[in-house]
């Protein structure tokens, strides 16, 4: 007798597997990363059809497998149908799913914690209405992933004395985070960060994505890129694996 489970998942992406089938990537609220066959998805009578779709939250009957488990049943939670109206919203959404996808694992005893993140996320960014908001979204999902992941920034301290005033700050990616001026000269890897992007890093830290503070009202497009850049370079970093979408981001 076959053993079934149930779990709730996003898919991050799809792959061919035959005619008819594919091997849907997911991240599951209970498991973690997740790989299992959606039978029949390929066809244009197929009941997990659409629910196959990248950035798709279900709700799943899955069957164990000895390789693979495969996807029974798929009630679609969230289709998270505005990420579909804008390439920025796609390409922003395709870069978080790739950084869960590269960083997640299977079984891991944050994946609560990281879907609800990245559900959050895709939520967001469905009914943003520019591109400020959708960067804004993005770099709090930078900052919160990251921390999930074990690779938490130091953004109130200096990262190697723990110094907290200081006048001139810098970024180190070696050093994961700020470091003062006095401790700057340990790093090779520094970048002059201003105490108003530090102050403004911290602030999305700190706020969780329902919250909108001063400093998301007053952000331009400017310091958003200048953020999600750096934030972007700090995870690639901590990364075995080359991120695909980082190229295409740099086009936008």
């Amino acid at each position: 007798m076959k053993e079934h489970y149930t779990t709730d998942a996003i898919n991050l992406k799809s792959y061919p597997l035959s005619e008819s089938d594919k091997i849907i990537l997911m991240y599951s609220k209970e498991k973690g990363l997740l790989r299992a066959v959606a039978k029949g998805a390929k066809k244009i009578k197929s009941k997990l059809g659409g629910r196959m779709e990248s950035f798709v939250a279900n709700r799943l009957l899955l069957n164990k497998g000895k390789n693979l488990d495969t996807i029974c049943q798929a009630e679609a939670i969230n289709p998270f149908t505005g990420l579909r109206n804008s390439i920025d919203k796609l390409l922003y959404c395709s870069y978080m799913a790739e950084v869960i996808s590269v960083f997640g694992y299977e079984a891991d005893i944050n994946s609560e914690e990281i879907y609800d993140i990245f559900f959050k996320s895709l939520t967001k960014v469905s009914s943003s209405e520019n591109k400020i908001d959708i960067m804004l979204t993005a770099i709090k999902f930078q900052l919160k992933i990251m921390e999930m992941f074990g690779y938490k920034l130091s953004l109130s301290s200096c990262s190697h004395c723990g110094c907290e005033n200081n006048v001139d700050w810098f970024f180190s990616f070696k050093a994961g985070g700020i470091v003062c001026a006095n401790c700057a000269n340990n790093y090779n890897d520094i970048v002059k960060f201003q105490t108003k992007l530090k102050d403004f890093l911290s602030d999305l830290e700190e706020n969780g994505f329902d919250n909108c503070s001063k400093y998301e009202i007053l952000a331009n497009e400017k310091v958003c890129d200048v953020c999600f850049k750096l934030l972007k370079a700090y995870i690639n970093q901590r990364s075995e694996k080359e991120f695909k979408t980082t190229k295409m981001l740099e086009m936008v």
